[in-house]
This record gives structure tokens, C-alpha cells and sequence, in this order.
């Protein structure tokens, strides 16, 4: 089982490619295996250090269980354990992520990337005794939490990871954004949980926590790597200046984003939209529909979001040149 001290480098979240047509209300079986495979093989190749399906970007609340186990066992087919492989369980119930774990134990998953049931919000004594009973199903499989507190109506606070790393000892990660708080949450977990930030979050993750700052978790990956890499490079090899000079190229690539990401309202509601669409317009994978009812919002944000794309694609160029 993955241990906090073994997650190094770039975790790659991917969108769930979708078949032509996958947008209409009657559509089935939308999961464009041939893509998934393509791109699961291109960004092993391309030096990825680990992968996460079925998250936001994931459209994984939008799948069925016929489309979820093909894409799980294609993915895992693909990845043939040359990295850590992630499944997404989240859903409704216990029941369901339970069922959802256990397939994804059985093909051969490395962890599971698991946020909180989403109709009703949950206590912290709820929150635990969850990760706790998913646990038990999970065996040895690593969980990594989807620390979300907007989407998941829980703050995550100290408190919760102070109980987890005695109750929950397999859960070893956290997908996180936030930076408040984090020095509170890292000094009680006392170096049991690693807490992984995306590349936007870098910066401030470093300055609070140096020593504890060893991966990142990128959905920018699946528009091609090459600038997520170098920024891990970076990272790993302590050289701040190389490391601030690739995060302004990355915010001058998200720079259009930030009317939409700026806004918790707006990103909150066109977070899909936003990653499908700059994904699509890169160019490095071909995502493909967006699965309703998840496919409206506004043309001026769909063209930021191609903006975006294309900046990144330009920033490929220059990180391919220089790696």
C-alpha cells in the first residue's frame, strides 16, 4: 500500500473520453475506450508518475455503472501497474462506493480517490466513520481523499485529520486546493498523509510546508505534460527560481480562466465545461462531448476556456524544446 512518503511527482486527472453523441439525453454506452487508452499510454509515455480517473473532470457523477466498469478496467488494462493508478468511488451512497471499490481492487487499482457522499452533508463523526467503513471494503488499496469542501459541504478541518490517521490509516493522501489551515492539518497528521496540491497551489504549499511539498495533481496534464513536468522537476530538485518562473507561465496560460475561476459561483458551475473545453482546444486528447446536464453555460466562458487551450498548447512547445 502507498505510503504518504511514496507520492512523488505528477498525478495525472483525466476527463472519461465520450463518443460522439454522448451529449443527448438517450445516449448509452458514451465511453470512448479507444481514446482512454490512447491517452492513458501517451501520458505514461510522456512521464506522468501516477494517474486519477473518475473525478470532477472525471464526469463521474455522470456515468453508469455499465460505462464506469469498462472505462475502469480499460484504464487499468492500460496502465499495467508502470504507475499508481487511482479509481474514483464517490457516489450516493456506502453501498454503491463499496461496490465501485471493490471492482476496482479486483482490476488491479493502486488506491481510490474518494470524496464524500453529495445529497446530504455529513458531521465530522460522519465524515470519519465514512472514510472508515469504505476502508474496510478497500483492503489494501490507498485512499486518497478528495479534500473538496465545496463540492463535498465539509471543510476538511484539522480536527477530521487528526481522527483519520488514527482511524483511517490507509488513507495516505488528499487532493487539496486550499492553503487555510494547512499548517494546522499537516502538523497533526505528522507526516501520515501527503497533501498534494495542484499546480496553482504550489507556491503557497511550499512556503507553508517545504519538506512535505512532493507531488501535484494536475487536470493541465491532460492537455499534454510537458509544463506540469517541468514545474515537478522543479520542485523535486529545490529550484525555487526555475519553479517561479514556470508558474508564471502557467498563469499567464490560465490567465482567461480567471473571470470563471475567480468566482466560486461560476467555478462551481462550469468546472466541467471549463476542463473539457480547454482540453479539447490543446489538442493532446480528444474528450469529446460533455455528459448532461453538465453541457450548458455561457459562449463568452466557452471561449476563455479555448483561449486557455491554446496557450497551453503554445506552452507545450516551449517545455518540449527545453526538456
Amino acid at each position: 500500500m502507498l505510503s504518504a512518503r511514496d507520492y512523488r511527482g505528477l498525478y495525472a486527472f483525466i476527463p472519461t473520453p465520450a463518443k460522439a453523441g454522448a451529449e443527448r439525453w438517450d445516449a448509452v454506452d458514451t465511453v470512448d475506450l479507444d481514446e482512454t487508452a490512447r491517452l492513458v499510454e501517451a501520458l505514461i509515455r510522456d512521464g506522468v508518475h501516477g494517474l486519477c480517473i473518475l473525478g470532477t473532470t472525471g464526469e463521474a457523477a455522470t456515468l453508469t455503472p455499465a460505462e464506469f466498469e469498462p472505462f475502469v478496467d480499460c484504464v487499468l488494462a492500460t496502465v499495467g501497474k508502470r504507475v499508481p493508478a487511482f479509481v474514483g468511488t464517490t457516489a450516493l451512497g456506502t453501498h454503491e462506493i463499496v461496490r465501485r471499490t471493490r471492482f476496482a481492487r479486483e482490476r488491479g487499482a493502486d488506491g481510490i480517490l474518494l470524496g464524500l457522499p453529495m445529497w446530504q452533508p455529513l458531521s465530522l463523526e460522519g465524515a470519519v466513520a465514512f472514510y472508515r467503513t469504505v476502508a474496510d471494503a478497500a483492503g489494501n488499496l490507498a485512499i486518497m481523499a478528495y479534500g473538496n469542501p465545496r463540492a463535498f459541504r465539509f471543510e476538511f478541518p484539522p480536527e477530521f485529520w487528526q481522527r483519520i490517521v488514527v482511524d483511517v490509516p490507509s488513507l495516505t493522501a488528499a487532493k487539496y486546493s486550499r492553503f487555510e489551515r494547512l499548517d494546522e492539518s499537516l502538523a497533526v497528521v505528522r507526516g501520515r498523509v501527503n497533501f498534494l496540491p495542484n499546480e496553482g497551489g504550489l507556491r503557497q504549499f511550499v512556503s507553508l510546508a517545504p519538506d512535505a511539498t512532493t507531488a501535484i495533481w494536475s487536470t493541465s496534464a491532460s492537455m499534454g505534460p510537458e509544463p506540469s513536468l517541468a514545474l515537478v522537476r522543479a520542485l523535486l530538485a529545490g529550484d525555487g527560481e526555475a519553479r517561479a518562473a514556470i508558474g508564471k507561465d502557467l498563469a499567464w496560460a490560465g490567465e482567461p480562466l480567471q473571470p470563471i475561476v475567480g468566482n466560486p459561483e461560476y467555478f462551481a458551475a462550469y468546472n466541467i465545461q471549463l476542463e473539457k473545453t480547454r482540453i479539447e482546444e490543446a489538442g493532446y486528447c480528444r474528450p469529446g462531448p460533455i455528459r448532461p446536464p453538465y453541457d450548458v453555460w455561457p459562449a463568452d466562458f466557452a471561449e476563455a476556456s479555448r483561449e486557455a487551450g491554446r496557450r497551453w498548447r503554445s506552452l507545450r512547445e516551449k517545455y518540449r524544446t527545453a526538456g
